[in-house]
């Protein structure tokens, strides 16, 4: 086994280019559908008293959407004039106007969002100043800020699930492009009944057991590295927290690669030469990540026959795996369910794809 294995390792050193566009690819299809969520918009804004518009730009940007910066006027408006940016504002203690090139959806929600400001800090300042006592009443209302008197709270209901733009597209697209890397690796092993290497394999003293483990645990550990490899570039990179849970990837994506190195051996049992197995792989994974939520998230699917196939599909529990685990934190019980599935699926799979393999000859 550790031969095989060494071997293909080397072999990979040697020709690393699928690997690297398949990642590259992944992470660029992740970033740009996602980009909403993993940057804000940068707003130009300037004022006149710039010791107190720097206040107020400190609270502004206490916002998850939009990044506020103090610029001077000239410099503003020629950003807008530019095209650089959408809109400007010119921020005063108790008043703002907002510069924009065209109404568009950005420029809508920074009105909202500063007019929301404003009249919350206006309230403020008229009951700080007919307070009698004005220091008390502005420990009052921060106070009241830290621990409001009705604090509101959403909780979920049991069919409804987290949805987050930015891990939404990284996760699917992660899945989906590792069945590509997985099914490339596998292959090799249909390569090599065809080019008879493999039953020089079998007149050698390596068994069975090794031939199959040295190139499964590969597949699997390539698959393995290409996922958190891109994990760990957004992680590291565009500042993608993963909801404080980044260590529950690293286990969650087990059980589902499992699952899709049985299924490439599954389709390698089935097929007859390598030129098919490459013809099938693309509409599978097609397939599967838009069955299985990678594309869009299974909850605004409204199909119940849609929803019956995507119970058959390892995209579909990799997906709530880690959905459930990063996104809503869910604890090792919770998640025994999807586990469960993808390891009965990729059991039922290998079995039935190795005995294919042994019974047909190439």
């Amino acid at each position: 086994m550790k031969g095989i294995f060494w071997g293909k390792f080397r072999k990979f050193l040697r020709r690393p280019g699928a690997f690297l566009i398949t990642s590259i690819i992944c992470a660029g299809f992740a970033f740009l559908l996602g980009s909403s969520s993993f940057t804000k918009v940068e707003i130009p804004v300037f004022a006149k008293n710039t010791v107190e518009a720097e206040a107020i730009v400190k609270e502004l940007n206490e916002s998850d959407s939009f990044q506020f910066k103090l610029l001077s006027e000239q410099a503003t408006l020629k950003q807008i004039e530019e095209g650089k940016a959408d809109l400007g504002a010119a921020i005063e203690a108790d008043s703002y106007t907002v510069y924009r090139a065209a109404e568009t959806e950005t420029a809508l929600a920074v009105q909202r969002y500063l007019e929301k400001y404003y009249q919350t800090h206006s309230k403020q300042t008229q009951i700080i100043n007919n307070a009698k006592d004005k220091k008390d009443a502005e420990a009052k209302i921060e106070a009241v800020n830290e621990n409001p008197l009705l604090p509101i709270t959403f909780t979920k209901t049991q069919e409804e699930s987290s949805y987050d733009q930015s891990l939404q597209a990284l996760f699917g697209f992660t899945l989906f492009f590792s069945i590509y890397t997985v099914a490339n690796t596998v292959v090799e092993i249909l390569r090599d009944k065809q080019n008879g290497i493999w039953d020089r394999f079998i007149l050698s003293s390596t068994s069975k057991t090794q031939l199959y483990l040295g190139h499964l645990l590969f597949s699997f550990l390539l698959g393995y590295l290409q996922i958190m490899l891109i994990f760990h570039i957004f992680k590291f990179g565009t500042g993608v927290d993963f909801n404080g849970n980044f260590a529950v990837v690293f286990g969650a994506v087990i059980p589902y690669l499992y699952a899709i190195v049985a299924l490439a051996i599954l389709l390698t049992g089935l097929v007859k030469t390598v030129s098919q197995f490459n013809a099938f792989i693309p509409l599978i994974a097609v397939s599967f990540a838009m069955l299985g939520g990678a594309y869009w998230p299974l909850e605004i699917v409204k199909s119940d026959f849609l929803l019956m196939l995507a119970k058959f599909v390892p995209v579909t529990y990799g997906m709530e795996l880690l959905k459930k685990g990063v996104i809503e934190g869910a604890g090792p019980l919770e998640l025994l369910y999807p586990v469960g599935i993808l390891l009965l699926m990729g059991t039922l799979m290998l079995g039935i794809g190795i005995r294919l393999i042994e019974r047909r000859h190439v």
